[in-house]
This record gives C-alpha cells, structure tokens and sequence, in this order.
C-alpha cells in the first residue's frame, strides 16, 4: 500500500529516524495483537468485535475532531462498508487461527498475502512479476512445511484448521488491502486515520451480528478479558496502525520491509515464551525460511504493505 499518503496527524517530525522509530515501536506493539487474544479469553467474534469497535470510535473521535468525518463521499462511504465486510471476515478469520494454532503461527501465516497481492497485480492490474517473486513462492512453501511440523500428534484437534483459517486471513487481508487502497486514492480529503474509522466501525457492525447469528456474547467476562481488549482496541487497531502508516513513506523500502518482519517473528517468540509453544529446530528454521521468502518478495523501491497482525 505504498500509495496510501501518510496522516500527518501522525507525522513523526518529518525525520527519518524518528519515522524509524515509530515504524519500529508500531511493530513491536502489534506483535502482540495475537498474544492479546489468547488472553482475553473470549471467542473470536467476540475479541474481534472489541477491537475493531473500540478502535473505530477512538478514530471516529479523533477524525471528527479534525472535522473529516463530513468530508466523506457516499462512495467512499460504501467503500468503507465493503471494506469493513471483508475486514470482518479477515478478523474473524485470524482470530480464529490464533486460538486454533497459537499467536506465532496465526500471525506468520496470514502474512502470505504478499504472494497474493503480487499475483492479483500481474492478473489484473498489469504489474509485472519478479524473477525473485518466482523463486520466493515455493521457498516460502518449503519453509511453510517446515513450520506447521510433520507431527501433529501432541497438537489440538483444531489445529489443522487453524492452519487453513491462517491462510484464509491472507486472501481476506489482500482483499481488504486492495480495497483500502481504492478508498484512500479516491478520498483526497481524509486521512488514512479517518478511513481506518470508517472501516473499523464498519466491521464492528458486520461482526455484532455474527455474534448474534452465532448466539455469542458481548459480555467481558473479567478485569483481565477487558484490558485485553481494550489494549486490543486502542494499540492494535488505532494507534499502531497509524504510526506504521505515517512511517512507512519516510523509511526506505528495503529496511522498512525488513522491520515490519519485526510483526510476525516477535508474534512467534512471544508465542514460545507466553505460551510455551513446543517448538523444535526445524520450526525455527522454517519459520526463517518462510521470513526470508516474504521478504525478497516485498522487496522492492516502494514501501511494502504493512504485514498482518
């Protein structure tokens, strides 16, 4: 999404080592994002439906307060809804795949994406394909093989579709992507901030009556499961968002590509140490492997689209 203009709301003071470490800090914060579902201890459209809605009306706040809510179109508006419908699948999606297969996983699976979004631009959008995007795929495979490991025998029985959920997210996420990317090129007059609220809100619609569909429960259960989704929405979905957006466009492509990888390998550590994931050699080597393919694939003279978390 490099064309998406930064919020200079969030501007880290138009240096590039201050734009460094925002896109550092907004990293490190929403490695966690998975790490903050397991904890709440609530279900997936629930722990979803927390975040997007308090993340959405602390946007939708601020947003307004900058007076760009009124500047919005009616398309962009209807933008914003179809964004918020695929945002809730892809949530729903990955929150899924985080209780199912644990954070580190459930974070480095959906970041497949970026295979997606390149083969939708050759498809579609007449972008050309790198010979290093060729030989990345069926790295990032083999390292995918490595990762989720041989022997499921001490893994839960949802873990095969944890797995499946995962890369479910990654063609949710792209679909999402492309569209934010239209309704951000379309509304000259708002921010990625106000977009964001839109679409947050939007998501909390769509996924308040998943919970109802389901028969779910909107009910916190206790002070551990709110701060949890609370620090869901207000880092994870509002304020490390923003600053990975606002920093993007002022760090250069390459080491910008190579931090925001700082998301799904934290997301696994934090998995090991937390949750005491059983992971052996070829774990950790796939899970390099699957890194390094991302990366030579995102690698190029623009920033690269922020991974999933």
């Amino acid at each position: 999404m490099s064309d998406l203009p930064m919020d200079h709301a969030a501007n880290p003071n138009g240096s590039s080592g201050s734009a460094l470490m925002f896109l550092v800090a907004g990293a490190v914060i929403i490695s966690f994002s998975g790490v903050l579902v397991i904890t709440s201890g609530v279900s997936a459209t629930t722990s979803a439906f927390y975040r997007v809605a308090i993340g959405g009306v602390l946007l939708a706040v601020y947003s307004a307060l900058r007076g760009e809510l009124l500047q919005l179109s009616p398309s962009g508006l209807a933008l914003g809804a179809f964004a918020g419908l695929v945002f809730a699948a892809d949530l729903w999606l990955f929150h899924a795949s985080v209780k199912a297969v644990g954070p580190g996983l459930g974070t480095i699976l959906p970041n497949f994406q970026v295979f997606i979004l390149a083969a939708v631009g050759f498809a579609f959008l007449g972008e050309r394909i790198r010979p290093l995007y060729v030989i990345s795929v069926p790295i990032a495979m083999a390292g995918l093989f490595l990762l989720v490991g041989v022997d499921w025998s001490d893994k839960s029985a949802d873990y095969p579709l944890g797995i499946l959920y995962g890369l479910l997210t990654a063609v949710a996420y792209s679909v999402f992507l492309l569209t934010l990317r239209r309704m951000q090129s379309r509304s000259t007059k708002v921010s990625f901030f106000t977009n964001l609220a839109v679409v947050s809100l939007a998501t909390a619609t769509v996924l308040a009556g998943v919970l109802a569909v389901e028969k779910g429960s909107f009910a916190v259960p206790n002070w551990q499961a709110g701060l949890s989704l609370l620090a869901l929405g207000v880092f994870s979905q509002a304020i490390a968002w923003n600053m990975i957006m606002a920093s993007l466009p002022k760090v250069q492509a390459s080491l910008a590509g190579a931090v925001l990888l700082l998301q799904p390998s934290l997301a696994f550590v934090w998995d090991v140490l937390f949750f005491h994931r059983s992971t052996d050699w070829a774990n950790w080597a796939g899970l390099m492997i699957v890194l390094a393919a991302v990366y030579a694939a995102t690698h190029k003279s623009s920033p690269p689209s922020p991974s999933r978390t």
